[in-house]
């Protein structure tokens, strides 16, 4: 698929992971540990990474959760991001903890000559600031303006804490525009990006619980990112943050915008499929997920659209009456009874895996 990209940003380094300037579109989480108990964030940090996650964000309440950065930022494997709110003493702390990036809003944490400070700090270190707008929390004086968080309203406050940094000759800049509201925030992101050049980091905030929060994060950023609006994703779920980052890649795999891993086909069933085919997809997926390369892996379940999807996927199942034909890059392996169609799908999976591996 060819996403026109009407919209060019500069780039930016958070660590050693670029973003804007046409580098991949990464995918980012925030810790929902206690940034006091460095063991606890340190393991969900590495569950992370293991999901694919290339930026993490770790929140900063106070003076002792500044201290632990130093520690997870030793152990840390990919760039360390500090959330700061209110108190620009935690932003200076966090930067000599050594993390990679700020995520505050300037207008909030003090006035111009505490701003400056973390300006300096920043700019000696050479690390970017997100400059995080969130609906919940604009200014009073925007919202008596314009009645409600409208996208307006989102966009004015994101260009106020920006003439802020850029008063300053900083330019580091990367820019989120977060609301719950699916439609305010694609309207505030296509707005902004029509003004300003910076890298956009874009999600939909307090998305909710993981299946209504993964359908909002969809609904709301394929829109931009077909667009060509977006550097970077966080995807906002009440849970696990791991889900977080294997929906982000979903989103961007199902785009043609990032490649990870195998991508699933499989039919929603109906009163023609005659194999368990639900539970067959479920553990196919399951035991395939921490595939590399990525494959195209087809579970199918009667012989309407199951022949022709098995056929175009690089391995698949097309089920019949107890049992299914295998297909591999478009050819019939032979057949197979109901309960060895995992087992069979999985080595077939596997084995050209591994075959293309050493091309």
């Amino acid at each position: 698929m060819s996403v026109k990209q009407e919209y060019k940003t500069r780039q930016i380094m958070v660590g050693n992971v670029a973003v804007g300037g046409g580098a991949p579109i990464t995918v980012q989480s925030m810790c929902n540990t206690d940034t006091r108990d460095v063991a606890a964030t340190l393991r969900q940090i590495a569950a992370l990474v293991a999901a694919g996650c290339e930026i993490v964000r770790c929140a900063v309440p106070d003076a002792a959760a500044a201290a632990a950065l130093g520690p997870i930022r030793t152990d840390c494997p990919i760039p360390l991001i500090a959330d700061i709110h209110f108190d620009h003493k935690l932003a200076l702390a966090a930067i000599e903890a050594g993390v990679d990036a700020l995520r505050i809003n300037p207008g909030n944490i003090g006035d111009q000559n505490k701003v400056r400070e973390v300006v300096a700090a920043c700019a000696e270190r050479k690390l970017p600031i997100r400059i995080g707008v969130n609906a919940g929390s604009l200014e009073k004086e925007l919202l008596r303006k314009h009645g409600h968080p409208s996208a307006e309203a989102m966009v004015e406050s994101a260009l106020g804490h920006i003439r802020l940094l850029e008063q300053l000759n900083f330019d580091q800049i990367k820019i989120s525009l977060k609301s719950s509201n699916v439609r305010r925030s694609i309207e505030a992101y296509r707005l902004l990006a029509q003004q300003v050049d910076y890298p956009l980091h874009i999600g939909i905030t307090e998305a909710g619980t993981t299946w209504a929060g993964t359908i909002k994060s969809a609904v709301g950023l394929a829109p931009l990112l077909i667009d060509g609006i977006g550097d970077t994703l966080r995807i906002s779920l009440t849970g696990d943050p791991v889900e977080e980052v294997k929906v982000g890649w979903e989103i961007l795999k199902s785009l043609d915008l990032r490649e990870k891993g195998p991508e699933f086909v499989s039919c929603p069933t109906c009163g023609r499929c005659e194999i368990d085919l639900i539970s067959v997809a479920e553990e196919v997926e399951r035991q395939l997920q921490d595939l590399p390369k990525k494959l195209t892996i087809a579970v199918m379940g009667c012989v309407v659209n199951g022949p022709g999807e098995a056929r175009e996927a690089d391995v698949g199942i097309a089920g019949g009456r107890g049992e299914g034909l295998l297909f591999r890059k478009g050819g019939i392996v032979g057949k197979v009874p109901q309960d060895k169609m995992v087992e069979a799908l999985v080595d077939a999976a596997r084995k050209l895996a591994a075959e293309e591996e050493d091309e």
